[in-house]
């Protein structure tokens, strides 16, 4: 009964210690830079930069079925699956639109321009600049899901109708936390305003 308490114990600790590991190193990331304009009870907007990403377009619907295809594909590129086996920087956070055919995006850290960075060896990746733009966000903790992404798109659009404010049809989910962390997890619902 002592060895699996102290295995028990030693887990906890192990664990515990890896996911403190992770909290710091999302503290080193990169994030897609942004400015709160108004913050309101249950949303916020924000004006964006323009900023360059590495996309891949999904046939796939859903972020169940869309989400891990899209991460392997554009991880693979980042992590040296390029024709330089250079490797890049993680960012934050991972976007995807919320559109029949799924586009999953990871930003391009700002020390490179669309020239500087090495082909792809996968087809399919492309390298897109989204220009400055107003959005509206929502946050919601925990791990994201189909449900739980089309609940707070609801609220988010709820909420902007109660306000009177113009929004197009471009919805986008922001999660900013790698799958096996599982503390302060955070994911968002954008939109773009008109």
């Amino acid at each position: 009964m002592k060895i699996v308490i102290i295995l028990l114990v030693l887990i906890l600790v192990l664990f515990t210690l890896v996911q403190l590991y992770f909290i710091n190193a999302q503290r080193n990331i990169e994030r897609y830079p942004y400015v709160v304009k108004k913050k309101y009870k249950r949303f916020e907007i924000r004006s964006y930069e323009t900023t360059l990403f590495t996309s891949v377009k999904l046939s796939t619907k859903g972020y169940k079925n869309s989400s891990s295809k899209g991460f392997s594909i554009l991880a693979g590129y980042i992590f040296g699956n390029n024709e330089r086996n250079e490797k890049i920087a993680m960012t934050s956070p991972v976007s995807m639109s919320l559109e029949d055919s799924m586009t999953m995006m990871f930003m391009v850290p700002k020390k490179f321009n669309k020239d500087m960075l090495p082909k792809p060896n996968q087809s399919g990746i492309e390298f897109k600049e989204e220009p400055a733009k107003i959005m509206a966000a929502i946050s919601f903790s925990g791990w994201a899901n189909d449900t739980k992404i089309e609940k707070y798109k609801q609220h988010l659009k709820a909420a902007l109708d109660a306000e009177g404010i113009k929004y197009a049809n471009r919805f986008y989910f922001f999660g900013y936390n790698a799958p096996y962390e599982v503390f302060n997890r955070k994911n968002e619902v954008i939109v773009e305003l008109q």
